[in-house]
C-alpha cells in the first residue's frame, strides 16, 4: 500500500486579493476619522451669554472693540484670569428661574421696590389663571453686566452689535434695579396683555422678556416700544 503525504491547498487568489483590499480600506477609514477629529477640534465653541459667567473663566486679551452708536464708553478689554461672579453679583445659575416672592437672592430682592411691588402684585394675579412669572434675571452688579457685555461683543463681533442686547454697566437699567427679565413664556404671553393695567411695560421690541415700571401706564397705557436698546435716549448718556 502506498501512503502519501497530504499537503494544504495554496490559498487562493482571491483570498489575498481581499484581505489586501480590506486593508487598504480600513487605513483609509481611519485617516478620514482623524481629519474629521482634526478639524472639529480647530473650531472654537461660540461664547453663550448666560449666568455661566459664575465661575472663574481665564480669557485671553481680546481686540478693543470699536465705539458703539448709543454707548458712552468702550467695553472693557477682558485681560488675564477674570473674577468670579455669583449670587452677590445678581448671577442666576443657568437653569434656574427665581419667584418674583424671594427674600433672600439679591437677583430680586434688590429690585427697586415700586417695581417689585407691582410685579409681586401681577404675578398674584397670573397665578389665579395658573401662569407662575418667574424671575429669570433682575437686579445686576456693574461687574456683572460688564461682564455680560464683553461676552456680547466676543458673540455679536462688535461692540455695536452687541449694544443691541446688552447695555453698558453705566446705562443698564439692570444695574440700578430697574429692570426685570421674566419668563417663562405663558408668563410673557400674561403680561404682554395685562401687564400695563400694573405699570409693567416691554419696553423694546427684541426683548419680550424685559420689563420695566412705567406708572402712567396704569391709566394711559404703555409708551411705544424701541426696537431695540441703541434707540433707547438713555443708552446714549
Amino acid at each position: 500500500m502506498e501512503y502519501r503525504t497530504s499537503r494544504p491547498a495554496p490559498p487562493h487568489p482571491a483570498g489575498r486579493v481581499t484581505l489586501v483590499g480590506l486593508a487598504i480600506l480600513g487605513v483609509v477609514v481611519a485617516a478620514f476619522l482623524m481629519r474629521r477629529s482634526l478639524v472639529a477640534a480647530s473650531v472654537p465653541p461660540r461664547p453663550s451669554i448666560t449666568a455661566s459667567t459664575a465661575s472663574t473663566a481665564s480669557a485671553s486679551t481680546a481686540p478693543s472693540p470699536s465705539k458703539a452708536t448709543g454707548a458712552s464708553a468702550e467695553v472693557p478689554r477682558q485681560t488675564g484670569r477674570q473674577t468670579a461672579l455669583g449670587e452677590a453679583d445678581g448671577v442666576v445659575p443657568d437653569g434656574v428661574a427665581l419667584s418674583v416672592f424671594d427674600e433672600d437672592t439679591p437677583a430680586v430682592n434688590r429690585l427697586a421696590p415700586d417695581l417689585l411691588a407691582a410685579l409681586r402684585r401681577a404675578a398674584t394675579d397670573a397665578g389665579a389663571d395658573g401662569i407662575r412669572i418667574r424671575v429669570n434675571s433682575g437686579w445686576r452688579s456693574p461687574a456683572y453686566q460688564t461682564r455680560l457685555l464683553q461676552e456680547a461683543v466676543a458673540e455679536y463681533g462688535s461692540q455695536k452689535e452687541a449694544a443691541r442686547w446688552v447695555a453698558t454697566a453705566t446705562t443698564s437699567a439692570h444695574v440700578s434695579g430697574d429692570a426685570v427679565d421674566v419668563g417663562p413664556f405663558d408668563a410673557v404671553a400674561w403680561l404682554s396683555e395685562h401687564g400695563a393695567a400694573y405699570g409693567l411695560c416691554q419696553i423694546y421690541g427684541n426683548e419680550s422678556w424685559h420689563y420695566e415700571l412705567r406708572p402712567d401706564a396704569v391709566g394711559d397705557g404703555c409708551p411705544p416700544m424701541y426696537a431695540n436698546p441703541t434707540e433707547d435716549p438713555r443708552m446714549r448718556q
